[in-house]
């Protein structure tokens, strides 16, 4: 195994012999002790894309809130899944799907798109014509900005989806979908995350749909594999230590030493890891 493979599994604690449903029952009561540690906490709050990754986060956030609220017999917990589309979102029938297999508590929809385009319209002036790249995580930074101010209004807690795939290549936006209180599914392959969705019965397209983070509308739907320029397969084998091709390698540790400043709290005087 490569000496910096090691190092990144280590780091991001991916576990390739955990079983479906001991990692299920592990994200489940991770949220569960974080709820009841804080005797303020009421809600847990996450977007729901309709993707792997957010279905995966948000049937964890729900069977939490369902487990407390029947151990105390009461109604206090409440998941709430929040709709965040730019305008018309392509896969909205996906997000749909996944809202009711989850069955959440509450469903909050907020269109992003009058303040992002009105963000991209006072900024104009000064820089001229603002890029697809740089107004996608400027969407990606209004969705969790909202997801916070609904936590905020409902004793709540910010949920992520980062995964060890994701945490990987930091392939998210910084201060944007990087930004949570507590990151459920972390430490899982993308394969892991798959495995779990199809033990719990999820619908089939909805675990094998195209990763895209969907931020670009002059590339609508871009693929996740075609803006990294390798494979989920390839990524998971690799946190999973097995071999991949030279180039593959090559590719995901080129990204993990590229976005270690994602994986890392703002740089102060005293840290000299970015040297």
């Amino acid at each position: 195994m490569r000496p910096l493979q090691q190092e990144i599994i280590k780091n991001l604690k991916v576990d390739s012999t955990m079983k479906p449903k001991d990692a299920f029952r592990r994200s489940v009561n991770f949220v569960k002790a974080y709820l009841t540690k804080f005797p303020f906490l009421e809600s847990v709050v996450l977007g729901i894309s309709g993707g792997q990754d957010s279905t995966l986060a948000g049937y964890i956030c729900q069977t939490a809130v369902n487990e407390l609220n029947e151990e105390i017999e009461q109604d206090k917990y409440r998941f709430i899944a929040v709709r965040l589309p730019y305008g018309a979102q392509a896969d909205e029938s996906d997000c749909m799907d996944a809202l009711e297999f989850i069955q959440p508590s509450r469903v909050v929809r907020v269109n992003i798109k009058a303040a992002v385009d009105a963000s991209e319209q006072s900024l104009k002036a000064d820089f001229g014509e603002i890029s697809e790249f740089v107004k996608g995580n400027t969407k990606a930074r209004e969705r969790m900005k909202l997801q916070f101010d609904i936590a905020a209004m409902s004793k709540g807690v910010v949920v992520g989806t980062d995964h060890a795939a994701e945490a990987v290549t930091g392939f998210y936006t910084k201060f944007g979908d990087g930004a949570a209180d507590i990151l459920p599914i972390y430490g899982l392959t993308k394969r892991q995350g798959r495995a779990i969705l199809e033990m719990l019965d999820c619908p089939e397209h909805l675990y094998k749909k195209t990763p895209t983070a969907d931020l670009e509308s002059d590339r609508p739907q871009l693929p996740d594999e075609e803006a990294l320029g390798v494979t989920y397969e390839a990524i998971d084998d690799y946190l999973e230590g097995k071999a991949v091709s030279e180039q593959d390698a090559e590719t995901i540790e080129g990204w993990y030493v590229r976005t270690r400043h994602k994986r890392e709290l703002p740089v102060t005087v005293f840290d000299d890891w970015w040297k």
